[in-house]
């Protein structure tokens, strides 16, 4: 046999797809369809590193301040930038206050020129939210007039929320508490610096998407053998006009060659369909520009070589079992039973690839990626060697039954490597997706832990801003719709001496009901003064704070000009009290003074910080004291408690695995259906011969329920086994005490389940079409 023999049987091949008639063309659409669901998540895929390598560029370029920041002198291109970032229910609203001090300033990227003062410019998502009925409390926040909108260069993604605000004398508020800084232009110009990832957030980053792309794969494998029996019948008309088997099997090949070229073409158009759409999207806080999604040249070069060559190579592969004869295709009675000993080779193999780096943990160097993701893929790929085995020695062991069931039994037993094929994508992720869900389940720990907050005494705080009164301050939150307690509590740091050799202890100012929140007091009324003992870090505070000392408070603490050194002296007869840990779990120490103690003077000092409890029965209390913050300071941010912190990377790759597992389950219940419903077309005249001679529709939608949930059943006890095992294996890894997270492992595989139960559901109004008397009219 010559090379040259191959490009013209591949070609005669897809001839026969395209112009062999009505059965041809619909198996390619068919093929074409599968295929192309899964070449537009692998071009995805191959523009996630784009898409956040633009993010962060886009972030880059915008950068107008940093804490270490140098100081730079007034000139014509310099301007003021100050933060007025602030939160509308659970969405964060990026927000820049904006004061150009030359002609020559620059405005921030995507901004044409600076906004006047009282007008703002905005995005485009937040002009929409602005503008809807929800937007009610946040015009109430936001009161500049709208003078434009933020061009893309200025944002990082199509639905985040930003504006740029005008605003004057806001050095001021720089030199006070505000955060901004004087700058000469936006960007970072310096070399990026980054923290090093851990190994354990590494190896997630590396299982994640072996996992999602895992589960891809199997499927357009599956999709190109879409309609083989009746294509293998047609083979063997080949067969008789003079076809030897190899070349029948070259020109199968070929149809499946085309089907899988087209399905390039239809998943091009469906990936550039999808990131048309991504733009109106944004999904786990993630949104995207569609100049965005441009996949990486190279990986887009392989994915449309790597379809079409696997095309061929299943088929070949899958018609090595097949005799195809001139006068019919050969499948005998009693295939070959299927062998087990090398489908145990891929697992085990893949747990050989592992098993060097078990315990290296954060401690024990990095981990080799090429060994995880060639073990991780071994043992995936064994799932689907040993899904067939496990299904056809199952079924082979079924008996007797109702109807239904015989017919469902019957068909998996003549054709069980089918079966296996439509489950072994779900398979496959549900394996995957239990391992994840382990080895996130026990490092979790490692990356999320309680807050010090006390939640349950109150829900958010508040800066006082600079010289604002604080029993006004106090009241305007006090009469904020769902706030039902407001603690307020001010701290200054006073010496025992001038100079740099000073000891400080810290000195907070409330009244008797906010006092009791930071300590336990005997009695209190106004005018006493209380010495703290008890607090962890306080043996230094209470060798100062003695009755009768003198102290000194810094002029630098104080926000007002003009202000020096001012001494006080501590009461004699101040009474000692236990120190407790504060809503913000810090246990204070030095000195408690109610407001009737302190010498006047010495409150201008002071920086004052409000806890805010809120009625949980209010809906949007939130956002009701965030509106009361932004009236008395439009740069103020309340902070909102959470009674847990999560590390910021680690619940990246948490968020990254939500969207890739929901974009991976919409096409394992699109593929499943395409196939589903390509097996009831096999099968129409069948179908319909058996309503024919009196079989109720109904017992042929529970053969099919059958037919399905049987397979998927044993998949999915395959998938738990080996997901376990898997995440063991990753959980030894990371040194990390194995523990089966089993509302994982139930949940994933309820809703792998649930996928399949509902395809089932779509495919059977099709199938009663199908199942009508005409399905039996032949040409």
């Amino acid at each position: 046999m010559s090379l040259g023999q191959w490009p013209r049987d591949l070609a005669m091949g897809t001839r026969f797809a395209f112009a062999g008639g009505r059965e041809g063309w619909i198996r390619a659409v068919l093929t074409a369809v599968g295929v192309g669901l899964g070449v537009a998540l692998l071009l995805l895929t191959t523009a996630i590193p784009n898409a956040l390598a633009e993010r962060e560029r886009r972030e880059e370029a915008r950068s107008d301040h940093t804490y270490s920041q140098p100081k730079i002198p007034k000139a014509d291109d310099t301007l003021i930038v100050v933060d007025a970032n602030t939160t509308f229910r659970d969405q964060d609203i990026r927000g820049r206050l904006l004061e150009a001090e030359g002609p020559k300033a620059a405005p921030p990227p995507g901004v044409a020129e600076f906004p006047g003062p009282d007008e703002m410019v905005v995005s485009p998502a937040l002009k929409e939210l602005l503008a809807s009925d929800g937007g009610e409390l946040l015009r109430e926040r936001l009161r500049y007039r709208v003078a434009g909108t933020i061009g893309e260069q200025g944002l990082i993604g199509s639905q985040e929320l930003a504006y740029y605000a005008g605003g004057e004398g806001l050095m001021q508020r720089i030199e006070g508490s505000a955060q901004g800084a004087r700058i000469d232009g936006f960007g970072d110009d310096g070399p990026a610096q980054s923290d090093p990832w851990d190994p354990v957030l590494l190896l997630l980053v590396l299982v994640v998407f072996v996992v999602l792309l895992m589960p891809v794969a199997v499927f357009i494998a599956a999709a190109v053998r879409f309609g083989g029996e009746r294509r293998d019948r047609r083979l063997a008309a080949l067969r008789l006009v003079g076809s030897d088997s190899r070349a029948t099997r070259r020109i199968a090949a070929g149809e499946a060659l085309a089907g899988s070229l087209l399905g390039l073409v239809m998943g091009t158009g469906f990936f550039l369909a999808g990131r048309r759409l991504a733009a109106s999207f944004e999904v786990f806080g993630v949104s995207v520009f569609p100049s965005y999604l441009n996949p990486s040249p190279l990986l887009a070069v392989l994915v449309a070589l790597a379809v079409p060559a696997a095309a061929v190579l299943v088929t070949v592969l899958a018609l090595r079992g097949v005799v195809i004869e001139p006068l019919g295709v050969v499948r005998t009675a009693r295939p070959a039973r299927r062998r087990l000993w090398w489908r145990l080779l891929l697992p085990l193999g893949g747990l050989a690839l592992l098993a060097p780096m078990m315990g290296q943990g954060d401690d024990g160097g990095q981990f080799n990626q090429y060994l995880v993701v060639g073990g991780v893929m071994l043992l995936l790929v064994g799932v689907t060697a040993l899904l067939p085995w496990v299904v056809e020695t199952v079924v082979s062991r079924l008996g007797a039954g109702g109807v239904a069931w015989q017919l469902a039994v019957r068909r998996l037993q003549l054709s069980s490597g089918a079966a296996a094929r439509m489950v072994n994508g779900i398979a496959v992720a549900v394996a995957g997706a239990i391992a994840l869900q382990m080895l996130f389940a026990g490092v979790e720990g490692t990356y999320t832990r309680a807050s010090q907050f006390d939640v349950s005494r109150a829900q958010m705080s508040v800066e006082v801003p600079d010289g604002a009164g604080l029993a006004a301050t106090v009241r305007q939150y006090r009469d904020t719709e769902g706030v039902r307690k407001v603690t307020a509590l001010s701290d200054v740091h006073l010496a025992d001496r001038r100079g740099e050799d000073a000891s400080y202890v810290q000195v907070t100012i409330a009244d008797c009901a906010s006092l009791r929140e930071v300590a336990t007091l005997p009695s209190c009324r106004d005018g006493d003064v209380f010495a703290l003992r008890g607090a962890q870090d306080g043996r230094e505070s209470e060798k100062v704070a003695r009755p009768g000392a003198k102290l000194w408070a810094d002029p630098s603490g104080t926000a007002r000009p003009g202000d020096g050194w001012f001494s006080w002296t501590l009461p004699r007869d101040m009474r000692p009290a236990e120190s407790r840990e504060d809503p913000t779990g810090y246990e204070r120490g030095g000195v408690l003074v109610t407001p009737g103690a302190l010498p006047e003077k010495l409150g201008a000092y002071a920086s004052s910080q409000l806890f805010v409890s809120l009625d949980p029965s209010v809906p949007d209390a939130h956002d009701h004291v965030r509106n009361t913050a932004a009236r008395l300071d439009p740069t103020s941010d309340p902070m909102t408690w959470q009674s847990v912190e999560r590390n910021e990377r680690y619940a990246t790759i948490r968020t990254g695995l939500s969207v890739g597992a929901a974009a991976v389950l919409a096409l394992i219940g699109a593929s499943l259906l395409v196939s589903q419903l390509e097996q009831l077309r096999e099968r129409r005249k069948l179908l319909s011969s058996l309503v024919a001679f009196g079989t109720r529709r109904r017992t042929l939608g529970l053969s099919v329920l059958w037919q399905s949930a049987i397979p998927i059943g044993l998949g999915l006890l395959l998938a738990a086994t080996v997901g376990m095992a898997l995440g063991a294996v990753l959980l030894r890894m990371t040194a990390t005490p194995v523990r089966v997270d089993w509302a994982s492992v139930l949940s994933m595989t309820g809703i792998g389940a649930g996928v399949v139960l509902v395809v089932t559901l779509l495919s059977l109004p099709p199938l009663l079409k199908l199942t009508r008397p005409d399905g039996l009219r032949t040409e």
